[in-house]
């Protein structure tokens, strides 16, 4: 897998911002001659070699010494005009105008943790470069967590930016041991960055001064600040400040303290820009764009977090430990609660997982436990608030823990939710091609991996645990329809082979804790446990179970700042309850939008509406969802503290806004008046200046009203509002909350409308087509004839060898061979590869079309030869595409010679109350007032709003989104209708409909066999009604409107 990146307008805007500051720069590209330095030959004494150690490589004397340097800010731009247009910028990104320029020069760029910060300053760079010729870039970072980050982002970027701007980046990770890079970086006329640790860069300042002042220190350190023989007698720091560099600041609140500060300037910048999620408020210098939390999480640039939470009640031994993992509603009138309790066996006591209803009794079922003698029987399962009560009066909730709970328990039990949440994540989301992973993070590796005394692994607890919850629910998974594929999966799959641990590795390649570099953030800066997670960030998406069998990931919890795998959809840390992690860091690790096989960011563009229905971080917490949820809602509100709480006049003035036209206008007193006033009259505000839910309802259908004076820059004054503060928005789902089963409502059913409905639309009916055979065959023919055209496989041989080899990163990387022949051969040649498959194409083609036999021959006899020898070539692309072009020929035919008769058949309502429909609220659910059950279950955003219209008007009577099970036939598969309506006598004109809903109405976005499906259906109800119900297609309410009132 290949990952792909998207041109996306926040981080076009976060760039320009940066870009339009010093506008009026000029595009140049100086260079100057670099200090040539001295060669110095090597010193013997008495034929020993005496040079220093460190000081091994002679360069060339004919060398090139013409350097590339950024060209310093003109003097005709002072920094009364770069003022002003920072102001600019600032006023339009709704920033508040910086008094003075604090810096010469500092700006401040705010990204939220998941949106693409380093592809953003990435983006920058070129665009710098693309407009004033500035080529010399540092990447300044706090850790090797995030500069392996950063150095794997600039890697998988590489070809995008290139296609984009025509040029690629050199950039290469600072080490004393490789000189060269920095000569490099001076001589090299194309944008080149170096990315440097700043821990270490504080270190090798820190020897150099002890150096200096006469004290002992690692020379090896302080090398970059010493004049080499292998550098010509230069400081590399001297050849570097020479270029003028732009410092890239990758989260400065890490980064820079007073003596980093000074440090820094060492490098001479020319600017400073600093990116971070997370600024300290007395470290924002002119910030120029600013995307927080709130922003991205209502823009749908990250996931939607929801939280699994479990509460410990009742915690004395005199209490047996019960644990309530879920409440199930199904078809059957009693709902059934899953329980985990102590049981006694033949080797001590255990865990026991069951399904249990009304009655059972726990001290009979534990092997007689004392614990649970005193009326553990279950009294009551109350499938409306999640909840169990025994006879005894004690009375729990899903996720609650009640006894003597000990760490192994919790433990035990957050890793058997995070895999139920990860198995019903995986199986929504299997269909869409779309790899879950889940991530634990713990203390000690020996939880889950050990070695005995000959160094042979084995499991540690937590892997144990692992495997034994994984294969109990693996084996009492409930089969559903439309399953089967991914049970395959699941099939392929073993305990043992579906979880790893990403660890630091020893010398004899054992798994070992990482050490803290930072203990006050509990961090870690493992690079060989960091090289491994990026190294495969790829092939941990790929869904291929033999080549990427691993779904569950253990990981040291110091390690949290190096994971960023955009498909980790449950996170769950399995930590001593002593430890202090911040809520946010928890989860910022896998907020990131998630990827499909082909590596396509599943965002808005792709997804729509629907992008935080499949983009659900669920995080499997040690504490109660409250208290995880209040906790992590603190964190969000500190970090976006300097937004303002109210609307008040003061936050519209001075404000920029837009017009369609493109035309800004500065917010005076009297227009920012005006809007203000306009928000009191339509509702919109309180009389504390807090929005209400009118502004957010009218907000959502795209009603929202501004006054007449800014009524052509509506955007611009909903964007101003949109920065108020509002808890709501970020508010963490509860993962327990909202499962609903759908119930159908007897008083619907039993509805006069609702029966004259169901009389008119409950026959079955059975198809005739009266197509000619001969000229389905005929346009088959000619259809491929004039489409069918099938790729050649080609294969390519390439020769190469591995002249050198320079450092660790080219044999990592493969630049360290170097290709010296390429060639490329078609199927059709010598060639042959998997010859021994045999095709059976008649065979193929009639499963795939329902033609017989006869046809499917006379169809391929009939086509030209040069069409039919590329079966030849590609045996499998020819049947896939053939059939697909036969089967279009034979919709077409059916839409003109298909009629259906009435059968005595009736489809019964039995098939309203026998499946279990369950969706979850919020999601695709939402409760309804005139729908036969008492929810809706919907499958896209269009769906659910054309409910809620039905929902709330008037006409209609009763309706009811018709469930699977009642389908027609036609001769391209069943066709499941979406609604049926019936509308109170009198009202419209067409009293019973039935209807698809689309999302578009343009026949040339309906794939032709959906039209074909669409006819039949027509032909069908014509056939059953006589005429006295209507179906058709429709996109809104609107529309349905139309077609009934005609």
């Amino acid at each position: 897998m290949k990952l792909q990146f998207k041109h996306q307008k926040f981080q076009a805007d976060a760039a320009k911002a940066v870009v339009d500051v010093f506008a009026g720069q000029p595009y140049l590209t100086p260079t100057y001659m670099m200090d040539k330095g001295t060669v110095i030959k090597k010193q013997k004494v008495k034929g020993v070699d005496i040079s220093d150690p460190y000081e091994s490589k002679i360069y060339d004397t004919a060398a090139d010494f013409t350097g590339w340097r950024n060209e310093r800010i003109v003097p005709e731009l002072s920094d009364k005009l770069i003022l002003e247009h920072l102001q600019k910028v600032q006023r339009t990104n709704q920033i508040k105008p910086s008094d003075k320029l604090e810096g010469r020069y500092n700006l401040t760029i705010e990204m939220e943790t998941g949106v693409g910060k380093t592809y953003t300053y990435i983006k920058t760079m070129y665009e710098l470069n693309k407009h004033y010729g500035w080529s010399k870039f540092i990447v300044v970072v706090p850790s090797i967590a995030i500069r392996e980050g950063v150095y794997k982002s600039f890697q998988v970027t590489q070809d995008h930016f290139a296609e984009e701007y025509g040029k690629k980046i050199r950039f290469f990770i600072y080490s004393s041991k490789n000189l060269e890079e920095i000569a490099t970086f001076a001589s090299d006329s194309s944008i080149n960055v170096m990315i440097i640790n700043m821990q270490a860069f504080n270190k090798s300042v820190d020897a150099n001064e002890k150096l200096e002042s006469g004290k002992r220190a690692d020379k090896n350190s302080a090398i970059i600040f010493r004049k080499l023989d292998s550098f010509r007698s230069r400081r590399p720091i001297d050849v570097i400040a020479k270029t003028n560099p732009i410092l890239i600041i990758d989260e400065p609140q890490s980064v820079e303290g007073a003596a980093t500060k000074k440090n820094l300037k060492l490098f001479c910048p020319l600017l400073t820009l600093r990116y971070s999620a997370t600024h300290k408020s007395d470290s924002i210098y002119n910030m120029v764009y600013r995307l927080d939390a709130m922003e991205a999480y209502n823009k749908r640039l990250v996931k939607k977090i929801a939280v699994k939470g479990i509460t410990e009640s009742g915690s004395t031994a005199t209490e047996g430990f019960v644990y309530l993992e879920s409440i199930n509603v199904s078809k059957e009138k009693n709902p059934t609660a899953s329980i985990q309790f102590d049981c006694k066996g033949a080797k001590g006591i255990r865990q026991k997982n069951v399904t249990v209803g009304i009655g059972y009794n726990l001290y009979d079922n534990s092997g007689n436990l004392d614990e649970y003698k005193v009326g553990f029987v279950v009294k009551s399962i109350d499938g409306r608030d999640n909840s169990v009560e025994f006879l005894n009066g004690i009375k729990i909730f899903a996720g609650d823990v009640i006894g003597k709970v000990s760490e192994d328990q919790l433990r035990r039990i957050q890793i058997r939710e995070t895999i139920l949440s990860h198995l019903e994540r995986e199986r929504q989301l299997f269909h869409k091609g779309i790899k879950v992973l889940s991530l634990f993070f713990i203390d000690e590796v020996a939880k889950y991996k050990q070695y005995d005394e000959d160094g042979h692994p084995f499991n540690g607890i937590y892997a144990d645990m692992f495997e034994e919850e994984y294969n109990d629910i693996i084996g009492s998974m409930q089969l559903r329809a439309g399953d089967d594929d991914y049970i395959h999966y699941l099939d392929a799959i073993s305990a043992h082979d579906t979880h790893a641990g990403y660890f630091s590795v020893d010398k004899k390649g054992k798994m070992t804790d990482s050490k803290l570099s930072d203990k006050k953030e509990g961090t870690s800066d493992d690079i060989d446990a960091y090289d491994l997670i990026m190294k495969n960030k790829e092939l941990l998406l790929d869904r291929d179970p033999k080549k990427s069998p691993v779904r569950f990931i253990f990981s040291h919890s110091a390690l949290r700042e190096g994971w960023d795998n955009p498909n980790v959809f449950q996170i769950c840390t399995l930590k001593q309850s002593s430890s202090e992690v911040r809520k946010r860091q928890e989860v910022g690790r896998g907020l990131r939008l998630c990827v499909n096989q082909d590596g396509e960011r599943m965002d808005a563009n792709v997804l729509g509406n629907d992008v935080q229905s499949i983009n659900v971080l669920t995080v499997i917490a040690s504490e109660s969802y409250d208290s995880f949820a209040k906790g992590l809602q603190t964190e969000l509100a500190d970090a976006v503290a300097d937004r303002p709480v109210a609307v008040t006049a003061d936050l519209f003035k001075d404000k920029v806004i837009v017009d369609a036209g493109g035309n800004e206008q500065v917010v005076d007193g009297d227009t920012a008046q005006a809007i203000y006033f306009d928000l009191i009259v339509n509702g919109y505000i309180d009389k504390k200046g807090v929005l209400t839910d009118k502004y957010y309802a009218d907000k959502a259908n795209g009603a929202i009203q501004v006054a007449e004076e800014v009524a052509d820059s509506h955007d611009s004054v909903i964007n101003i509002l949109d920065s108020v503060y509002d808890s709501r928005a970020m508010q963490p789902e509860n993962a327990r909350d909202k499962n609903v089963e759908l119930q159908v409502d007897p008083d619907k059913l039993a509805m006069p409308e609702f029966k004259a409905l169901w009389k008119r639309i409950s026959p079955k009916s059975v198809y005739v087509v009266d197509f000619d055979t001969d000229e389905l065959v005929k346009k088959s023919i000619a259809s491929l004839n004039q489409n069918l055209h099938v790729p050649k496989i080609f294969f390519k041989v390439e020769t190469g060898a591995m002249d050198e080899i320079k450092s660790k990163d080219s044999l990592l990387d493969g630049s360290a061979f170097s290709k010296s022949k390429s060639s490329t051969y078609d199927s059709s040649k010598q060639i042959r590869v998997g010859s021994s498959v045999k095709y059976d194409l008649i065979g193929k083609l009639v499963g795939e079309t329902g033609l017989t036999r006869k046809a499917v021959v006379a169809i391929l006899t009939g086509i030209e030869k040069s069409v039919f020898e590329q079966f030849k070539f590609n045996p499998e692309e020819f049947i896939i595409k053939a059939a697909a072009l036969i089967n279009d020929e034979k919709a077409t035919a059916i839409i003109q010679h298909i009629t259906y008769n009435v059968l005595d058949e009736h489809y019964d309502t039995d098939i309203f109350t026998e499946p279990t429909i369950k969706g979850k609220l919020g999601t695709n659910a939402m409760k309804a007032q005139r729908h036969l059950y008492d929810h809706i279950v919907y499958d896209s955003t269009n769906e659910r709003d054309f409910a809620a219209d039905l929902d709330t008007n008037t006409d209609v009577a009763v309706y009811v989104k018709l469930p699977d099970s009642f389908y027609i036939a036609t001769p391209v598969g069943h066709y499941n209708p979406d609604w049926a309506i019936a509308f109170y006598e009198g009202t419209v004109k067409h009293i019973y409909f039935v209807a698809e809903t689309k999302g578009s109405m343009s026949s040339m976005q309906l794939r032709l066999i959906e039209e074909s499906k669409i006819h039949c259906a027509r032909e069908h109800f014509k056939a059953i009604s006589n005429g006295n119900v209507v179906y058709d297609v429709v996109d809104s309410y609107q529309t349905l409107l139309e077609k009934v009132m005609k």
